[in-house]
């Protein structure tokens, strides 16, 4: 894990010491370092929302129905095929959950792009991040569950097909379900970790065209686990909503 203190997050624990360290100090965790509470991944989080929030915002007046521009048509196709995988995986109510896909995906592939940027470095790249993600998307679909079915009838997933099945699968469900967060941490950041470090070996071998390659195939792969995580909350949420017996 890169130890390096980037210069965003020295401008941070210069000016905004003060305000990160009583947060902290507020949820019972204070700072190894008092002089420096702010870590890298937790400015390149606040990087990424700031960055979506000035694309959308660029965006939202140049939106037109006669004369689309680029940027419009590439968040079209992205909506477009969002909704479709929602659809396909979820159902024909795939739509009321869209809003919360769209927002996992972008913010996990913006994530994912932020390290190709100079002096910046991936967020996805940290274990807590990914963590992060991996957990709302567990909340999100046990809620959806719950809300969907009602909290006795989302606990009846946990039971199997049959009731005389409960005492084997409700331990086999449970424990399913717990490593669901793990699996979606360790496969997004071992990812962005691997990528980042093979980009950086080859920068400081050969500093032409060789880094190049890897950084297109970090762009590659920043979508496809961008990609991967979405589908894989589409098919918990879809799991936790279904109404079939």
């Amino acid at each position: 894990m890169p130890e390096h203190e980037l210069y965003i997050t020295q401008l941070f624990n210069q000016f905004l010491a003060g305000p990160a360290n009583a947060v902290l100090t507020l949820v019972n965790h204070p700072a190894a370092d008092p002089a420096k509470p702010w870590a890298n991944w937790m400015t390149m989080q606040i990087m990424v929302v700031l960055i979506m929030m000035a694309v959308f915002a660029i965006l939202r007046p140049r939106i037109k129905v006669e004369e689309p521009g680029n940027m419009q048509h590439i968040f079209e196709v992205l909506y477009n095929f969002l909704r479709g995988q929602s659809d396909e995986i979820v159902g024909h109510h795939g739509a009321r959950y869209l809003h919360v896909f769209g927002t996992i995906f972008l913010f996990v592939l913006f994530a994912n792009l932020l390290g190709i940027i100079p002096l910046f470095e991936s967020p996805t790249m940290f274990p807590q991040v990914p963590l992060g993600i991996a957990l709302l998307a567990f909340l999100y679909y046990n809620l959806m569950g719950a809300s969907a079915q009602g909290v006795l009838g989302h606990m009846k997933h946990f039971c199997g097909p049959v009731w005389y099945l409960s005492p084997l699968m409700i331990p086999i469900e449970i424990v399913s379900h717990l490593a669901r967060p793990l699996s979606l941490t360790i496969r997004l950041y071992a990812n962005m970790y691997a990528g980042e470090q093979v980009t950086i070996v080859f920068l400081g071998l050969v500093p032409l065209v060789i880094p190049a390659i890897f950084m297109g195939l970090h762009i590659f792969v920043a979508f496809l686990q961008a990609y991967i995580f979405v589908l894989l909350t589409m098919v918990y949420v879809s799991e936790a909503v279904a109404h079939e017996h």
